[in-house]
């Protein structure tokens, strides 16, 4: 690694209003977008995600690039992912500007973090990123399916949101995106951010959520797409129980009874008390409702899951 960047590289928040406004960037809501503007704070989200010095980080929307030049510091490359215009087209040269020794390891793609499918450079080994609340979920789940040498992740994101994430089997707000995460990783909390660290202030709190991909697949002959299509019927009437709400999965109420049962799962409990692997397991023994598996899948890549 180069030599260390000047103490003054990380943007503060005069910098960040300044080059808000030469840039003429007002944050707008539609994006979700709250810029970092304390350099304790990025330098904090680095440690917390462990990022090494061999590490080939990508960053989903960076903004005006606190994160980025923070995770510069730390690793041997960064991608950032920026989908505004204006944005992206300034990032490169705030990079140059103030950590110029750094610059090369720097690439810029301009795009949707939905639509990404390759990256310029070595595979990724993490993801670090404040995530635009209105996207998280379904970013997050993309990034995790599309390149699968992403080995830690830490993402900043809404609190309600980082507890919906880290959720155990029998909590109140373990759902969809719970589950899902968990199909790709170990999912923990990591640590509370507060609203004076973003401009302008949100009016929630914000989160740091820990995802570490697990070194073993879940073990299942059933493909992700109908583990996910279980998932979502499961906790699309989250109330009823399992042998109700998977009865238009399964193609009928007795059906659905009789995947669970030969799944080990009881009939009567409900979608918030079972683990991924029990999802799986559901998955193998329903074969009616599978045709309709895609149609999940497609639903689940637009939908932030907020169940």
């Amino acid at each position: 690694m180069s030599s260390s960047p000047t103490p003054d590289a990380l943007l503060g928040p005069a910098d960040i209003r300044e080059l808000a406004d030469v840039l003429g960037v007002r944050p707008t809501k539609q994006r979700g977008q709250n810029f970092v503007i304390d350099a304790n704070t990025v330098r904090r989200i680095v440690r917390t995600a462990g990022v090494r010095s061999d590490d080939v980080v990508v960053e989903v929307g960076p903004g005006l690039g606190s994160l980025t030049l923070a995770l510069l510091e730390a690793a041997d490359r960064v991608t950032a992912v920026e989908i505004d215009d204006v944005l992206a087209a300034a990032l490169p040269a705030t990079i140059a500007a103030r950590m110029p020794e750094r610059a090369g390891r720097f690439a810029l793609v301009h795009s949707d973090a939905m639509h990404v499918t390759e990256l310029p450079g070595p595979p990724p080994t993490a993801l670090v990123a404040n995530l635009p609340y209105n996207v998280a979920v379904p970013v997050l789940l993309h990034m995790l399916a599309t390149f699968p040498s992403i080995e830690r992740t830490l993402v900043m994101v809404q609190a309600e949101v980082a507890d919906r994430l880290a959720a155990a089997p029998g909590s109140k707000v373990y759902g969809v995106p719970s589950v899902k995460a968990n199909w790709y990783a170990e999912v923990k909390r990591a640590g509370s951010i507060g609203r004076n660290v973003f401009w302008p202030a949100p009016n929630v709190d914000s989160g740091l959520v820990s995802l570490t991909r697990r070194t073993e697949p879940v073990k299942t002959t059933a493909s992700k797409r109908e583990v996910f299509a279980v998932v979502d019927a499961a906790f699309a009437q989250r109330r009823k129980t399992l042998r109700a709400a998977l009865a238009g999965w399964a193609g009928s109420a007795a059906a659905a009874e009789s995947a669970l049962v030969a799944a080990g799962v009881s009939p009567q409990a409900r979608g918030e008390s079972l683990t991924v692997e029990e999802f799986a397991r559901i998955a193998e023994h329903g074969s009616a409702g599978q045709g309709s598996a895609e149609h999940a899948d497609a639903v689940h890549d637009k939908e932030p899951g907020h169940q």
